[in-house]
Order: C-alpha cells, then sequence, then structure tokens
C-alpha cells in the first residue's frame, strides 16, 4: 500500500481559557477537540481509502473520497491557521510591511477592515485574507464551507472561522459581536508572518 503523511490534531498554542472572555475555554475545547478533530479523522480515512483503491484497482469509491479530502484537507489546513491567527496577547493593527500593504492593496486599513467583516458576515464558512500571487496582491475571500470561494495558488495570511460552531454558544445568532471579538485577539504578529512568507516565495 502506499505511504502517506498520516494528518495530526495540532495542539492549540494556548490554554483553551486563554482567549476568554472573547472566546470561552469551552467552544475552544469544542471546537478544536470535536470540530478540528473530525476534520483531520476524515482526511485520514480519505486518504485510507484512496491508497487502498490504488492498491485493489477499484476506484468505485475514489471520487468521493477525493472531494472528501477537499473538504476535510481545507478543514484540517484552515482551523490550523485559526488557531495560529489568534493569541491572548492580540488585538490592536497591523503594523510594518503588512500595514504598509494592506494600506496600498486596499486604501487604508479602515478599507480592508471593512471589506473583511463583510466577507465575515456573507459567508457560510471562512473569510479569508490571502496573497494573491498572480495578481500579486493582498485579497479578501468569502469562502464557503472550507474549499468554496477558494482562489487557485492564494495563500492565506489570516483566517476567520464563522461556522455557527464558532460563536453560536458564546453569541448566540449575533455573528458581528463573534467578528468584533475575533479582533480583539487577532495575532497580526503571525499574519504578517504569514504574508512574508509568501512574499518571499513569489516576489
Amino acid at each position: 500500500m502506499s505511504e502517506y503523511s498520516t494528518p495530526e490534531l495540532p495542539p492549540l498554542p494556548y490554554d483553551y481559557d486563554a482567549l476568554e472572555p472573547h472566546i470561552s475555554e469551552q467552544v475552544l475545547t469544542w471546537h478544536h477537540d470535536t470540530h478540528h478533530q473530525g476534520y483531520v479523522n476524515g482526511l485520514e480515512s480519505a486518504e485510507e481509502t484512496l491508497a487502498e483503491n490504488r492498491e485493489s484497482g477499484d476506484f468505485g469509491s475514489s471520487g468521493g473520497a477525493m472531494r472528501s479530502v477537499t473538504h476535510n484537507g481545507c478543514g484540517h489546513y484552515l482551523h490550523t491557521l485559526f488557531w495560529e491567527n489568534m493569541s491572548p496577547d492580540g488585538g490592536g493593527e497591523p503594523s510594518g510591511e503588512l500595514r504598509g500593504r494592506i494600506e496600498e492593496d486596499f486604501g487604508s486599513y479602515e478599507g480592508w477592515k471593512g471589506e473583511f467583516e463583510a466577507a465575515a458576515s456573507a459567508a457560510g464558512g471562512w473569510a479569508l485574507l490571502v496573497y494573491d500571487p498572480v495578481a500579486k496582491q493582498l485579497r479578501n475571500l468569502v469562502v464557503d464551507k472550507h474549499d468554496q470561494g477558494a482562489l487557485w495558488g492564494a495563500h492565506p495570511v489570516l483566517a476567520l472561522d464563522v461556522w455557527e460552531h464558532s460563536y453560536y454558544y458564546d453569541y448566540g445568532p449575533d455573528r458581528g459581536s463573534f467578528i468584533d471579538a475575533f479582533f480583539e485577539v487577532v495575532d497580526w504578529n503571525h499574519a504578517a508572518e504569514q504574508y512574508q512568507k509568501s512574499v518571499d516565495h513569489f516576489e
């Protein structure tokens, strides 16, 4: 059977209660240990199915398994970025080269933030700030589920999960308050690192 890298659930980079009062310990526990683990499990199962099908030469279930890889793989990767995009020492506004690029590509930080909040309000999954290596600029994306609305080749810089399991326990249907809370814990240093990796690779 072909070998592949077994996906693993990464630990949170902080304690489960570290983002309170903005995101509760209960939500982080459920979200990380149950929801994110589910995507890891789904990705592993799909990879196993594909490997078994290659070995047997029976590809009848491969189409569904490949769709599962896309859905669960994106869920795994984006959740990993989401945890890293937050910090108990977060908040404020970006600075340095990321701030300059946001102002260049969106006109102002306020222009970017307003558009990103609109993406978060409209999305059925994620609001993403990405670096587009083709146009060589930052863009905001509305991504439904984990993979619908993505831009080929784009590299996520900042990810906000707006699935209901992210906020309903803490905020009920008030997604806007959860979006505001995210900006109280956003780790701009990590976002700047993601941006710099993309620029270094493509520019």
